[in-house]
């Protein structure tokens, strides 16, 4: 009994927290977003733009699973440009392409954007920004930190779940 009543504590809160916290656009939390910009619009670039933002994505969850601040989500990521590009120019080489990748960090304007239950404000936001070729095509974006779109891969055997939350309902079930 006393484990239900634990369990039941913790998920009330994880509800609250997501139902209160998730759903507005507090001001007080930094957001480190990802930009992945293809070289054209062309078919071609652009599905490869995908696969890129796939492996991307895969490299960078290690990296960012334990990371709990903004300012330590954007010195992993800036540490790691080279991992990133090197991710980057292989997907794209073995996909036949010729032209490489750059990455950065950047403050740049974005338009209000919603992600599932969140919802960023337009404004400027340092962002991790990775041009693929000439970075003139059609994008990619979405949240580095917090880790909204590093808590799994496109491998379904490979989910990685970046709550503290989930590590406190794992301990009580277990």
């Amino acid at each position: 009994m006393k484990y239900i009543l634990v369990a039941v504590s913790v998920i009330v809160t994880f509800l609250i927290l997501c139902f209160c916290g998730l759903n507005s656009t507090t001001e007080d939390v930094q957001y480190l977003r990802i930009h992945i910009r293809a070289n054209s619009n062309s078919v071609e670039d652009q599905n490869v733009k995908y696969k890129v933002k796939d492996n991307i994505v895969e490299a960078l969850i290690p990296l960012l699973s334990e990371i709990t601040s903004f300012d330590e989500a954007k010195e992993v990521v800036a540490s790691n440009f080279s991992l990133i590009e090197s991710v980057a120019n292989k997907t794209l080489q073995e996909n036949g392409f010729t032209y490489s990748s750059k990455a950065n960090i950047s403050n740049e304007y974005f338009p209000t954007r919603t992600y599932e239950n969140i919802t960023l404000q337009e404004g400027y936001y340092d962002a991790l920004i990775l041009n693929l070729g000439s970075g003139q095509g059609d994008n990619w974006w979405c949240i580095v930190f917090p880790a909204f779109c590093f808590t799994q891969t496109k491998k379904s055997d490979n989910i990685v779940y970046i709550s503290q939350i989930w590590e406190i309902i794992k301990s009580v079930i277990s």
